[in-house]
């Protein structure tokens, strides 16, 4: 059985905080999906279901309930890269 090579996350620090905020603006339970689901970037960073951000090379989005974060794989480094965590609206992809 091959061995699972995990990426490590890492989370900028204006993302964490936005994270901490959110953390008592939301549901506990929307708050631990969140956690789940990214936490579930370290073992599969690209599984089914993940879309591809057009014209970027390495970055990726995921919709967690109304929730979309952003973030980027480094396979060199075995990384991924929180870049955003943000509520979706009706805006959220008209740019």
């Amino acid at each position: 059985m091959p061995k699972l090579e995990l990426y490590r996350i890492e989370v900028s620090p204006a993302i964490n905080r936005d994270l901490q905020k959110l953390k008592y603006r939301i549901r506990l339970k929307g708050f631990q999906r969140l956690g789940v689901a990214i936490s579930a970037l370290a073992s599969e960073p690209r599984y089914h279901g993940i879309g591809k951000i057009r014209g970027a090379k390495v970055a990726y989005r995921i919709r967690i309930s109304s929730y979309r974060v952003v973030y980027e794989v480094h396979d060199a480094q075995h990384l991924t890269l929180i870049l955003q965590v943000t509520r979706r609206t009706e805006t959220t992809y008209s740019e």
